[in-house]
């Protein structure tokens, strides 16, 4: 074990802003139309729904971009330099994660970065066993919003590492801003390691939200089982549907919870009216096609440096390189 190793930085247990959430929570449902930040998706028993989504027969994402960084894993570490921490944005349960420790041999500090502290900690301890040579050095943030890297992370070279679609669940101006974000947390001369889903045939698109089972539609709804919870409301997860279907206009599928019936709920005081079959709007995924999401990068102040699929096509993992560090957008 390195010394740098040995003074990794201890993962704190997440303790929620109830605050914020509160706010975002009170916000959305009070908005027309409804809404709710899919972020709040992950709380412990959401970030376990999750990682069985990713093994069901129908969703596909998650099989592809491990086949493309099984298959590519060598390229991909190949642009990563000796002494590089691996900056992953949303770490969730690290799988991917696994792929790049093994390939890149000369990384020197792994720096995952999620919202779920609890789940965080679990996979951080497992990874630390497996890479003694590695610094662990994970951190409980929301990264889509600004957090502050372990300091000896600042004189390293750093590569971001941002798998599993989660840049379609972003507005694309807001897919913008973070990548600018990222930018800014990575620096100069970073590259940036995404996954992006790509564009396809709707009916592959639709049984990957509706699968069989119904996990999704179980962590749909976990999403009110955490507002009753941690913020005392009343919803009757019963009453409300999972409905997910292909936006083709906006290249997008949309997530949604949808009231059975008209019914009133209650959250941290506020009164909330439904109307029968009127939804909460709880997830986007959008999708792009190669050339969309590469003018999509370059807008941010990224450059294009490979791009690699699975043999269908249905999944992209992108290389992109910082040349120049972000400037803030004037107001």
């Amino acid at each position: 074990m390195t010394a740098l190793a040995r003074t990794a930085l201890p993962v704190e247990p997440s303790r929620p802003d109830t605050s914020t959430f509160a706010a975002d929570v009170i916000a959305g449902l009070t908005a027309t139309p409804k809404r709710l930040p899919p972020k709040y998706f992950y709380d412990s028993a959401g970030s376990e729904l999750f990682e069985r989504i990713t093994k069901l027969p129908e969703y596909y994402p998650t099989r592809c971009e491990i086949g493309i960084l099984n298959e590519h894993h060598k390229d991909i570490a190949d642009l990563i330099p000796a002494g590089a921490a691996l900056i992953e944005f949303g770490s969730g349960s690290s799988t991917k994660t696994r792929i790049l420790l093994h390939a890149a041999k000369k990384l020197a500090a792994y720096v995952p970065v999620d919202i779920s502290g609890d789940f965080l900690q679990h996979q951080v301890e497992a990874l630390r066993a497996e890479h003694p040579g590695v610094a662990m050095m994970p951190v409980v943030a929301d990264f889509s919003r600004p957090f502050e890297l372990p300091a000896v992370v600042n004189a390293m070279p750093r590569v971001g590492f941002f798998p599993g679609s989660t840049i379609g669940n972003f507005e694309p101006h807001e897919a913008a801003a973070f990548l600018r974000h990222a930018g800014g947390i990575l620096g100069r001369g970073a590259i940036f390691i995404v996954g992006a889903d790509l564009v396809k045939d709707t009916g592959v698109l639709q049984k990957a939200y509706n699968d069989k089972q119904g996990i999704t539609a179980q962590f749909n709804r976990n999403l009110l089982v955490r507002i009753n919870r941690e913020l005392g409301a009343n919803f009757d997860v019963a009453r409300f549907e999972h409905h997910a279907f292909y936006n083709r206009e906006r290249s997008r599928i949309e997530m949604h919870l949808a009231s059975c019936k008209r019914q009133r709920v209650t959250v941290c005081g506020e009164r909330i009216d439904f109307r029968a079959g009127e939804t909460i709007h709880t997830e986007n995924s959008y999708k792009y096609s190669i050339d969309s999401f590469g003018a999509l990068a370059r807008g941010a102040g990224w450059t294009p440096a490979a791009v690699w699929t699975d043999r269908d096509k249905n999944f992209s993992v992108h290389a992109l390189k910082l040349q120049e560090q972000p400037r803030p957008r004037s107001t």
